[in-house]
């Protein structure tokens, strides 16, 4: 007798909120892996038709390529204040910033303390890959003591530039933030970790809970010089030094 054969099934697909369009970034780039995790909690949390994405000037310059929602270009650091207006003239829409370390924590840096400290209810993602990724390279204010960039070429100088910014530390400790969380991008558990606070940062918007932060240690082998795979190690052996993992802040860990 011949043994049955068994029907195929599908056992993983594309999201619906993902578009199927081939991702311009570097090899090894994390924004791609943050795209499927974002498009994955709109669809588990179908709020794909009201939800509204905010990108500015960086190396996600081009992400209405891919997200399969609305999408809004936005001045570079400005973000939180196009998040700030969509919000309020329409409070039922699901609004999130997707910002880098340059965006967020130079040029606009003044932008999300002060949309923080209003608590305003949209969510930001921001991705810190700890250098000025589009442009080349060079030290962003995230960039680790020691690190080698573009315009520090002999490693970050405490005495010259200062230390990175903490940015997670920083959000939680203003008032008006609700949930901030630091995760990474460097192992299959962060990765799914990273799923889950995504998931969460938005379930806190859903709920009205006020301003939702989650920063994302993402690898950036371009301009680190690095194998894709020695990018990971890295942000494992060295940014988590600097920049810890875990939840800063979650004033509704036992409702939600």
């Amino acid at each position: 007798m011949h043994s049955k054969e068994k029907t195929p099934h599908k056992i993983f697909s594309r999201p619906e909120s993902l578009r199927d369009n081939t991702f311009h970034y570097c090899p090894g780039c994390g924004h791609s892996i943050v795209h499927r995790l974002i498009a994955e909690s709109v669809d588990k949390l179908k709020i794909q038709d009201k939800t509204i994405g905010i990108a500015p000037v960086g190396c996600a310059v081009f992400a209405y390529n891919y997200f399969n929602f609305d999408m809004i270009e936005a001045a570079h650091g400005r973000p939180p204040a196009i998040a700030t207006a969509i919000k309020r003239l329409m409070p039922e829409r699901i609004v999130f910033s997707y910002q880098g370390d340059g965006d967020l924590a130079a040029i606009g840096v003044a932008e999300i303390i002060h949309a923080c400290a209003r608590a305003e209810n949209f969510t930001v993602f921001f991705i810190n890959n700890a250098t000025y990724g589009m442009t080349g390279g060079q030290m962003a204010p995230t960039t680790l003591l020691g690190q080698k960039t573009k315009t520090t070429l002999k490693g970050r100088c405490k005495e010259d530039t200062g230390s990175p910014l903490k940015m997670s530390e920083l959000i939680s400790s203003i008032e008006g933030s609700s949930f901030v969380a630091r995760a990474s991008l460097h192992s299959l558990k962060d990765v799914l970790l990273t799923g889950k606070y995504i998931e969460r940062a938005l379930r806190y918007q859903i709920y009205g809970k006020g301003f939702s932060f989650l920063e994302i240690l993402s690898p950036c082998p371009t301009d680190w010089n690095l194998s894709p795979r020695d990018s990971l190690k890295w942000i494992d052996m060295e940014m988590t030094k600097t920049f810890s993992i875990g939840i800063f802040k979650d004033l509704w860990k036992d409702e939600y």
